[in-house]
């Protein structure tokens, strides 16, 4: 394509792929070099946080611990070894599956979906008139520990607690204090 610049000259102009062109080849060559030189580093910010990248400000290079990501790369000869045991154990796997005989309970078992057992609460039994005291501190110590895991840090008690756990009064007004 022939253009004509102020003067009248003639100017011939490339098409910008062919200029892009080697360019683009050349970061392309240099990028996975760089990657693979990579530093990764840990440092702690002014607010107390861990920070982990491949570039450190410059106010935290003193203190930054760096180390070097290629250490923890496969080389293509573990890579084809890894792959090759993945490979192997796949297919070893599809082996066991075709050659194992499957009876008809087990059939049956992975046709249907299983259905989900229902909820016992703990503990299962639950405090009557006719509980004696020992029974009843210890019914008291099973649901405290039934409900201890799902308590919050300021003391409440997570929804789903009343679902698992029955919950047991404390006998103490009935048993008075407890005695070993």
């Amino acid at each position: 394509m022939r253009l004509h610049d102020e003067t009248g000259t003639a100017v011939t102009r490339r098409p910008i792929g062919r200029l892009l062109a080697p360019i683009a080849a050349t970061a392309l060559v240099l990028l996975p070099a760089a990657a693979a030189a990579t530093s990764i580093c840990r440092w702690v910010d002014e607010n107390g946080r861990s920070q982990i990248s491949d570039v450190v400000p410059q106010r935290y290079k003193s203190v930054a611990s760096c180390i070097d990501s290629r250490h923890y790369e496969l080389s293509p000869e573990q890579r084809r070894e890894a792959d090759q045991r993945a490979a192997d154990e796949r297919s070893r796997a599809a082996r066991a599956a075709a050659s194992a005989p499957m009876d008809t309970a087990s059939a049956a078992a992975s046709a249907a979906p299983a259905a989900p057992l229902p909820i016992v609460k703990r503990p299962v039994e639950v405090v009557t008139d006719a509980t004696d005291c020992p029974t009843w501190w210890r019914l008291y110590d099973e649901s405290s520990a039934c409900f201890g895991p799902h308590r919050t840090v300021r003391g409440g008690m997570k929804p789903e607690a009343f679902d698992l756990c029955n919950e047991v009064p404390s006998p103490e007004p009935k048993c008075g204090l407890r005695s070993n």
